[in-house]
């Protein structure tokens, strides 16, 4: 299918494209990987007016050691998330996952920042934040604010970020726990994942279990009370409601969850 007709427009900086997203408000989308904006705006389930290209805004691609905490610039592309060494050294999850999006040609374009703010409860890295506390950076027109990665993803493609903001930064807080795993479980290597599991310490997050990615609670408060990696991974299902569909329903999702929970908290506690 070929898209509705937009207008193109190109930033050179962050400061730009906020002026831009001021100036056109809800008509207009952010560009930068495009993977997957662009496939929706295929189907007609987005028609922006405008598009502004991101892609080339150099200040918004960066890994950095902030002393507290690791920050990730938004426009940091999945392939340099995988293969940074400050970030495999501290944060082991998050570039062990990102070399686990799609395909080498998505890694290459697609952008951890678009990841995240296109809210898709079947992504990747969504639940890897959240499975490391980390806390998202939000510029506007009124200013700068931090939004914990609980309260980022609010609805089924849906997040904190209003149309006319920007995410800037991914803040992941130190120490990083030692113990760490992600399993995903695909039909294609390429495909959205069925179920995935992220895990850092304590901390268990879901992969396209519900409406939004989310933490499996249930199992947490498993963990802290002293269960087994077996016993705490058997309430990974406790409150969620996976989709029900053709290629998997419900009851296999959520068994799905119980047997790469367990996995990856036996993976953890091996690291840990």
């Amino acid at each position: 299918m070929i898209p509705s007709a937009f207008a193109y427009k190109r930033a050179g900086s962050s400061a730009q494209a906020l002026e831009l997203l001021a100036e056109h408000g809800e008509d207009a989308k952010l560009l930068a990987g495009g993977h997957s904006l662009l496939p929706l705006m295929k189907m007609r389930l987005a028609v922006p007016e405008v598009l502004i290209d991101v892609s080339g805004v150099a200040d918004l691609s960066y890994v950095r050691d902030e002393g507290d905490a690791i920050a990730v610039g938004a426009l940091t592309r999945h392939h340099d998330v995988n293969t940074d060494g400050l970030l495999g050294a501290e944060v082991p999850l998050l570039a062990h996952a990102a070399g686990h999006v799609g395909d080498p040609q998505v890694r290459h374009r697609g952008t951890i920042g678009g990841s995240l703010v296109h809210g898709d409860p079947a992504s990747d890295l969504p639940a890897v934040v959240l499975a490391l506390n980390a806390s998202l950076v939000i510029q506007g027109a009124s200013g700068t604010r931090e939004v914990p990665a609980s309260e980022f993803f609010t609805d089924f493609f849906e997040t904190a970020v209003e149309p006319d903001e920007l995410l800037t930064e991914i803040r992941i807080p130190k120490p990083v726990a030692r113990g760490w795993d992600f399993q995903k479980f695909t039909r294609r290597a390429i495909d959205w994942a069925v179920v995935g599991v992220a895990v850092c310490g304590g901390n268990v997050a879901l992969i396209n279990m519900g409406a939004t990615p989310m933490r499996a609670t249930a199992t947490e408060q498993a963990l802290a009370g002293g269960a087994s990696a077996a016993d705490a991974a058997e309430k990974a299902a406790d409150g969620t409601s996976p989709p029900d569909e053709s290629v998997a329903g419900a009851p296999y999702r959520q068994h799905l969850a119980r047997v790469l929970t367990r996995r990856a908290l036996e993976n953890a506690a091996a690291r840990a």
